[in-house]
């Protein structure tokens, strides 16, 4: 008996391995054929600091190994550089500017009650088991996350995290821990602030990136099973928190660094004659010891160097971790049969245009790093200038695993990349759609070359609009707003901008 079902496996993978490229390949499955597995390997705050997109400081071997095996996107945005309306865009297909999900607090079922999420269509178009562990949907300042999209509850873990009592001045909740954990939201500011960094002598499972690693390991490892026995295949997606601040990770991820060689920043300034509320200074990291808590206080260089030390050395400790998770992918024989995405939520300032964290228009806030592994489609070593937006991955995946389109009932905004994963060289569209929301909406779009930010209010889109203008070719570094200089450019990328629906205002409570 035993015997029999040996064999009977064994002639089962032998057909995957012969039909299963065939129909894969061609992005197109008929029902009776398998499914593909999904892994999205969702990263916080990772900007494209790594090896594989040519940044020669970044310590990442296995994201440049993941990398080697697909596409990558080296012109992939989204669609507003803060964490729950860029998760919410990736999950729904949709644009923060057309569902009026703009806010950490953001609540998705109170505003969109019946949205269906991109777990939740391949759940009920493929029959797939979905599942999260991490950071997936923002969880804090007041939001839950959403335990609808999955067929099974969340694994959730900590964003914010300390192991040196000195961090907490000895063991208080801090003011980013109660954000993240929805504790004391009214007295945020009586509370104390925590360590930016901190590099105890631990292992890797001491945070919780570590054992968000080892669970997605023991999850795929159940879903092997499942897959053999009953062909169930599975969407998992794992999300990791480094190294969005602080920047907590074991001692070893530094001492790959030697900070004095680190980059520093090279233009410190805000863009000349940028308008004034295109212009940051502060924010979240004034949350964090030793950063000056004045917004317009300078930070001295050994700060810089810390801070820029500590975003790269978390980089590296979430490498690790993915590549645990790739090592386990490969042992387990799924590597065939699985579809892998990289995504980071959004980019991060370290210094440039005197900016620390996110939250803003500029280009190191918005640009993301996008890998699609998929095997049958995507060539390894690949990569593709297609601009591509967060609000793509749904519909591209859905193309891929043979599913219907997504419908909403939310606005789908994305563009299916299949075309573009078969060949870089294929366009579905000229440019990249971001937005983000301060006094007014500031709307961009990023073409190849240009980027043009419109800032209108939302209650008055006839408003005159306050303009940005910045030539990635010219002045990579936005030191100057050129809107003045660039008619042309401007009035052809206001034509495309015209062509987006007016943003919507922030929706009532339902």
């Amino acid at each position: 008996m035993i015997t029999d079902y040996i064999h009977n496996l064994l002639k089962a993978s032998l057909l995957r391995a012969v039909f299963f490229p065939l129909f894969y390949g061609i992005g197109i499955l008929p029902a009776q054929a398998e499914r593909p597995n999904i892994l999205l390997l969702l990263v916080d705050d990772l900007k494209p600091a790594i090896g594989a997109y040519g940044d020669d400081y970044a310590h990442t071997p296995h994201l440049d190994a993941l990398i080697a095996r697909g596409m990558r996107f080296d012109l992939a945005y989204c669609n507003q550089a803060v964490c729950a309306p860029s998760r919410f865009s990736l999950m729904l297909g949709s644009h923060s500017t057309t569902t009026g999900l703009y806010g950490l607090g953001s609540q998705l079922r109170e505003i969109i009650p019946d949205a269906i999420t991109m777990p939740q269509h391949f759940a009920q178009h493929g029959g797939y088991r979905t599942e999260s562990l991490g950071k997936v949907f923002h969880i804090g300042h007041g939001n839950l996350g959403d335990p609808d999209s999955f067929s099974t509850p969340h694994f959730h873990d900590k964003v914010i995290e300390y192991l040196t009592p000195a961090s907490t001045e000895g063991g208080k909740l801090t003011r980013e821990e109660a954000y993240f954990t929805n504790q004391q939201l009214d007295k945020i500011k009586s509370l104390p602030r925590g360590a930016a960094y901190e590099s105890p002598d631990v292992a890797d499972n001491a945070y919780a990136d570590g054992r968000v690693a080892e669970e997605t390991i023991r999850r795929l490892t159940a879903a092997r099973q499942r897959y053999s026995h009953k062909g169930t295949p599975f969407f998992m997606v794992a999300g990791f928190a480094r190294p969005h601040l602080p920047f907590s990770a074991p001692r070893k991820y530094w001492d790959l660094y030697d900070a004095s060689k680190l980059p520093m920043p090279e233009f410190e300034n805000h863009p000349a004659d940028a308008p004034l509320l295109a212009k940051k200074r502060g924010g979240e990291i004034s949350n964090y010891h030793p950063v000056p808590e004045s917004r317009e206080a300078a930070y001295s260089q050994a700060l810089k160097r810390n801070l820029i030390h500590g975003y790269y050395a978390s980089t590296s400790y979430v490498d690790a971790q993915i590549g645990k998770v790739i090592e386990a992918l490969d042992d387990l024989k799924l590597t065939s049969h699985t579809i892998v995405v990289l995504w980071g939520d959004h980019g991060f300032h370290l210094g440039d245009l005197g900016i620390w964290t996110k939250h803003t228009n500029y280009e190191q806030a918005n640009r993301i790093p996008l890998i699609f592994v998929a095997p049958g489609v995507t060539e390894p070593g690949s990569t593709t200038r297609q601009p591509a937006e967060s609000v793509d991955v749904f519909p591209t995946l859905a193309e891929l695993a043979g599913l219907p389109r997504p419908t909403g009932p939310q606005p789908i905004n994305g563009i299916s990349l299949v075309p573009v994963l078969k060949d870089g060289k294929k366009r579905v569209r000229d440019h990249a759609f971001h937005a983000y929301p301060k006094k007014k909406m500031g709307r961009a779009i990023r073409t190849e070359r240009y980027r043009l930010v419109e800032w209108k209010p939302i209650s008055n889109p006839q408003a005159t609009p306050e303009l940005e203008l910045y030539d990635y070719e010219k002045d990579p570094l936005e030191t100057r707003n050129l809107v003045h200089q660039n008619p042309k450019v401007v009035t052809r990328l206001k034509k495309i901008l015209a062509g987006y629906p007016d943003p919507v205002k922030r929706p009532k409570k339902r």
